[in-house]
């Protein structure tokens, strides 16, 4: 070896060696490290180092690097490289494969994965033109033993990896690679099965012979890798070698599946093929696995998995075994997809026999422990239980009742993290970090649990609804609660936790008994027997009451038949509106109390809503009840008299007589408006200062305990006021039905389009309501004045921040579980105040927004309104924070716009409109203006400035809430100006996953693509000059923001929309400029996204194909974009400009053309700035057809339709 090599290499093991030492300083590490890349960019030494190193005889580690030095080699210098030296490159790393490694089981895992790696650098570089005979060499190479098997097999997974799944190649070097190897695929798999069956049999002979240990482990190990090398190639090779000698394949790996060592690889390779999608003809051989051997030995494996745990012998998880049940569920349920798809279909496909075998499979892991396995069959049994013809099967029918049974302990909520009180527990570990986390995966599960079980109804809804029963009175039965004095059941005890699931159970049942039985079959007896028995239900745990009311409702449907138990249904309801428990005072009413008479108050709304014509007979009776309620029950808060007055105007629509209604709500509104209309309150809400003290705002507190004070109560009357109109307006309704609605004196007359216009019973209250409401909106966007916030108490200086609730879904985050669910529900004053504060903000825009859905023309004839909603909702607003913006377009802004009529538009909504979105456009220009800046200064003092976390919690959060703003500001402009028209289909298509690998996601199909077009709303605003500049400019402007989501849909459904309507016109050069600069500043920000790229250069070439034959200032603008090509410009110009030109290009080659012309302005993503560029040459290209030496149609006189049709052909 040359002494210049071996004292290089001497060095680089030192420096290798300092930087694997852990007692190595920071400095030396760096400074070797700082050598090992000036080493590989620099040294002519590289190649006869890099062997050298890795010899075998030198350390792992050592090895390691050495390889690595190859593998950066023949990544960036294999182009400069003399074809001597790749060849010697070649012949030295095949010497490796073949005696420069280890024995199998003594091998370092990552010495085998980069020497694997360093040959299919050389493969993507070289082969099939350069090495045509690579394929041969790997099958020499294995015959040589285990271990070069084992590499062979490493080698062709990451090639296949490399080609089909991450694509790392150019298109033309990928094509070449996907296209040999799959001209060689029959080769390649009988190659990997011809290893796979070898090695398991020699491992199974083996494995019994103890002297043979070593071995057979060794055959295993093959095995496995192999097992993974398919997993690459099954993925996306056609079909038919998968399916070929009738699924000997898959009847193979379903063999496997008894073999411990080897199972877990078996099922990742029958999932993945299991999975694949394609037409129908060639997926039908997938039903061969429904055959004895490969069923049985499915239904072996899934009923072994599910062993119960026994108090002496409790659930081990361990981890592998836990990975290959997740791996089989997923086979199983994939399985029963292709059932579902083949089944029915026109490929002929008969119900197999053992059917029952497959579902006792799936049975088997909905009733295991682990929540996760149970969660994975559910959508599988719904597909089953909805398919026309396998939900007739008498096999299936006999399963859904035992489905339903399963169901019935799957609703229990069991299996928490941090407890050990059921066997499903100790698999929540391994499948949650935590409670909370487990409870989001909970809500998901049980949702997707109860669509099971209503599918399941559809089949035996007796049978169901028989179980509900039978389940609910065992829970009647159970007497299960302590005695008075003892505490309550805990929130989260077992029967607590029963009741719970039962009632989710009785929810998913009774509708679609409700539904599928005719009404002579349905079960009316027994659900009354079990209303009766629920409404004589006594019991002072709230969580089991809740229960009874759900209970109580989900029957309600069904006393029509009965309606002798209709006053008992509205008694249990009033009772538990005020329920109490002996030893609760109000002022600590628990959570769950509190929950509870919300309950009851919700329950009495949705009954009067969906069964009004059945509740108005005692209309006269639950007036007159909610009267003494009011009068007697000092305990009765404010919201739940709310609740009760709701329920009595849904009652009311029911009069359908115009008078009536509206007497009727002046009579329940006379209290409130009373209170609402005084003098005290009138002054209250015009003076910001007054304000503050009504509600206590301007007091330094003390903490107390539950007490309720002067300006609680207060606070309390302007909520209800606010709360009750509100409830009032949304609800108050004329008859949907024209001809009733004219007979009640409803109609008011008809519009200039001869629309009928209709009164609304609540208007004159809302119309005498509203001025004070409009006062009060305009004193409360003041108080975030600094002079009025300079008046909030020291206890309250925090009452305009965030609640920590609506900051947790702002960041993302989940919000605590209650554990304190059974105690009081003690607020800090800040809280109360913060709550006071949010609700009155939102409900008072509610409230407004409200006005035009409900009174539509009443409301939009007020006079002045325009003048009226600009001097509240819109004063002050740059004082107002962002959180309180949204509400403001949302549920304000956006209810108004929708529901204005279009005689309307110029009078009201464009003096409206053209001020806010002014305004809107100047304020998130200034903030996200900050955000770019600190971003900037954040990069360049990040090594110096060390922020503390709170405050970087607050910038993240500022941060979010512009994004939200920007958003919702997003939305309305949508959901006002454009409408979008989606063309009807053209049909189905069936999925071709052959083809989908040959193709880049650019090439990919496209579907029709739905059309924006203007709104009546958007062509009136854009009339308006102004309007129209300031909605230009916020559109183009915000394209480059730090919001991609945000950029990619204004690009894609505004911008263009907009623009298209001054495509005519005489626009100034310079704003033409402005706005193609603007997207292209988008591409820069933004394009490293696939989507926004996509948008925002087909946006880019319509405005440049529409505009540059009358600007030529669009061409400069082009000339500035980095190494752009001229030439390409210049033919990209001469195209658009001659219209006769002859040259006309597809619409698709111009797209590319047009984003290649724009590649110089497309910004890298942070992780692609500082990598360093593969550059992959392609080689000469295959299967390519020659073009023709003569053109027929061009040569003389003679040439045409004879010369085509010659015998002698050759020179075509």
């Amino acid at each position: 070896m040359d002494e210049h090599v071996a004292a290089m290499c001497e060095q680089l093991i030192k420096a290798v060696n300092v930087t694997m030492d852990p007692e190595s300083s920071q400095i030396y590490r760096l400074e070797a490290l700082k050598f090992f890349e000036e080493f590989k960019e620099k040294s002519l030494l590289c190649v006869p180092c890099g062997f050298h190193l890795a010899d075998k005889a030198q350390p792992a580690q050592i090895r390691h690097f050495g390889l690595q030095i190859m593998e950066h080699v023949i990544k960036f210098r294999w182009n400069d490289m003399q074809q001597h030296e790749k060849i010697q490159v070649k012949d030295c790393t095949m010497q490796l494969l073949s005696q420069g490694t280890h024995p199998i089981l003594e091998e370092e895992s990552y010495i085998k994965d980069v020497l694997s790696r360093v040959v299919v650098e050389m493969i993507k570089r070289e082969w099939p033109q350069n090495w045509p005979n690579m394929l041969e060499e790997m099958e020499t190479l294995s015959n040589e033993g285990e271990a070069q098997t084992e590499l062979v097999m490493l080698i062709l997974l990451r090639l296949a990896e490399d080609v089909i799944t991450f694509q790392t190649l150019p298109q033309q070097r990928r094509r070449d690679i996907q296209q040999t190897l799959s001209q060689n695929m029959e080769s390649i798999f009988n190659f990997l099965m011809a290893i796979l069956h070898a090695n398991i049999e020699d491992y199974r002979k083996l494995k019994v012979l103890p002297q043979h240990e070593l071995k057979a482990r060794a055959h295993c190990r093959v095995a496995v890798v192999t097992l993974s090398t398919l997993a690459g190639y099954i993925d996306w090779v056609s079909l038919t070698y998968i399916t070929s000698d009738n699924c000997r394949l898959l009847e193979s790996l379903c063999l496997l599946l008894s073999e411990p060592e080897l199972q877990l690889e078996a099922v990742e390779c029958l999932l993945i093929a299991i999975s694949r999608k394609g037409k129908l003809e060639e997926r039908k051989p997938f039903m061969l696995l429904f055959d004895d051997v490969a069923i049985n030995y499915i239904l072996s494996a899934a009923q072994s998995a599910n062993i119960p745990a026994t108090p002496t012998q409790p659930v081990e998880v361990v981890e592998r075994r836990y990975v290959f049940l997740k791996r089989l569920c997923q086979v199983l349920c994939a399985l029963g997809n292709q059932l579902v798809s083949l089944v029915g279909s026109d490929v002929k496909v008969d119900v197999p026999a053992n059917l029952g075998k497959y579902l006792e499979a799936l049975l088997a892991f909905t009733t295991h422990a682990s929540m996760f396995l149970r969660s994975t069959t559910l959508l599988t049994w719904a597909s089953i239980f909805r398919h026309e013809t396998l939900s007739q099967e008498p096999v299936v029918v006999k399963m859904t009742i035992k489905y339903l049974k399963a169901s019935t302990t799957n609703l229990v909520k069991t299996g928490f993290p941090s407890r050990n009180d059921h066997p499903s527990c100790q698999f929540s570990r391994v499948d949650f970090d935590s409670d909370e986390d487990f409870n989001a995966f909970f809500f998901s599960y049980r949702s997707c649990l109860g669509q099971g079980v209503r599918c399941a109804c559809r089949i035996v809804p007796l049978e169901a609804f028989e179980m509900s029963a039978m389940w609910l009175r065992l829970l009647l039965g159970n007497i299960n609660e302590p005695p008075p004095g003892e505490g309550l059941c805990p929130r989260l005890s077992a029967p607590a936790l029963e009741w719970d699931a039962a009632t989710v159970f009785l929810e998913c049942v009774v509708p679609h008994v409700l539904k599928t039985l005719d009404e002579e079959k349905l079960p009316v007896d027994v659900s009354m027997e079990l209303l009766e028995a629920v409404l004589n239900y006594d019991s002072q745990d709230p969580h089991v009451v809740s229960c009874v009311l759900t209970i109580v409702s989900t029957l309600f449907p069904l006393i029509q038949h009965r309606l002798q138990f209709l006053p008992q249904v509205l008694f249990k309801l009033f009772e538990t509106a005020t329920f109490q428990p002996v030893q609760e005072a109000k002022a600590l009413r628990s959570r769950a109390v509190t929950s509870v008479r919300r309950h009851a108050g919700a329950a009495l709304i949705k009954i009067c809503r969906d069964f009004p014509q059945l509740i108005l007979p005692c209309f006269d009776m639950f007036y007159a009840h909610v009267k003494e309620m009011f009068a007697g029950d000092p305990k009765l808060s404010f919201m739940e008299k709310g609740a009760l007055m709701e329920s009595l105007v849904l009652i009311s629509n029911e009069f359908k007589n115009f008078d009536k209604q509206k007497a009727f709500i002046d009579e329940l509104l006379a209290p409130i408006m009373s209170e609402w209309m005084s003098d005290t309150i009138k002054q209250v809400l015009s003076n910001p200062v007054l304000f503050l003290a009504f509600v206590g705002a301007d007091r330094v507190v003390e903490e107390q305990l539950g007490e309720v004070d002067d300006v609680g109560l207060n606070r309390a009357k302007l909520g209800f006021c606010l709360n009750t109109m509100l409830s009032v307006i949304k609800r108050s309704r004329c008859p949907a039905d024209p001809q009733a609605a004219e007979a009640g004196g409803f109609l008011a007359g008809y519009s200039p389009l001869g629309a009928p216009i209709y009164k609304n019973p609540a208007a004159a209250q809302f119309l005498a309501f509203l001025p004070n409401l409009l006062a009060l909106i305009r004193t409360q966007n003041s108080l975030f004045m600094p002079e009025n916030r300079a008046r909030l108490s020291e206890t309250f200086t925090r009452v305009y921040d965030l609640m920590d609730g609506e900051r947790n879904v702002v960041l993302g985050l989940a919000n605590p579980v209650q554990d304190s669910y059974d105690t009081p529900t003690l607020k800090t004053n800040l809280e109360r105040m913060q709550g006071f504060f949010c609700h009155m903000f939102e409900n008072s825009f509610h409230l407004l927004g409200n006005g035009g859905p409900s009174l539509q023309q009443e409301f939009y004839n007020i006079d002045g309104l325009a003048e009226k909603i600009s001097a509240s909702a819109f004063f002050s607003l740059d004082h107002v924070p962002d959180y309180r913006l949204r509400p403001i377009l949302r549920i304000f802004l956006r209810q108004m716009v929708l529901s204005c009529p279009a005689e309307y538009y110029d009078s009201l909504l464009c003096p409206l409109l053209g001020p806010i979105f002014s305004f809107i456009l100047q304020c998130l220009k200034l903030k996200w203006n900050v955000i770019n800046q600190r971003a900037a200064a954040n990069g360049e003092e990040e090594e110096v400035v060390v922020c503390q976390e709170s405050q970087v919690t607050e910038e993240i959060l500022e941060e979010y809430l512009v994004r939200l703003l920007t958003r919702e500001v997003l939305d309305f402009i949508t959901a006002s100006c454009i409408s979008r028209k989606v063309p009807e289909p053209a049909g189905s298509k069936e999925e071709i996953e052959e083809d989908d690998v040959m193709m880049d996601a650019t090439q990919a199909s496209s579907t029709a693509a739905a059309t924006e077009e203007l709104t009546d709303l958007g062509k009136s605003l854009l009339k308006d000059e102004n309007i129209y500049m300031t909605l230009l400019s916020f559109t183009f402007t915000s394209l480059s923001w730090k919001d991609g989501a945000y950029c990619h849909r204004t690009a894609s459904i505004i911008c263009w929309t907009l623009m298209r309507q001054v495509i005519g016109m005489n626009l100034l050069p310079e704003a033409v400029s402005w706005i193609f600069v603007s997207v292209l500043k988008g591409l820069q920000m933004h394009g490293q996204h696939e989507g926004c790229n996509a948008s925002l250069t087909l946006l880019a070439m319509q405005i440049y194909d529409n505009l540059r034959p009358h600007y030529t200032e669009l061409r400069a603008v082009m000339h500035q974009i980095p190494n752009i090509d001229v030439k390409a410009l210049d033919l990209y110009d001469r195209r658009l400009l001659e219209p006769n030109n002859t040259q006309k290009v597809a619409e698709k080659k111009r797209k590319d053309q047009f984003r290649k012309l724009l590649a110089g302005t497309v910004g890298k993503a942070l992780c692609e700035q500082f990598r360093k560029e593969v550059h992959i040459k392609n080689l000469p290209a295959l299967y390519k057809k020659a073009k023709p030496e003569k053109d027929v149609l061009c040569g003389d006189e003679t040439a045409g339709l004879t010369v085509l049709f010659s015998p002698q052909r050759d020179t075509l």
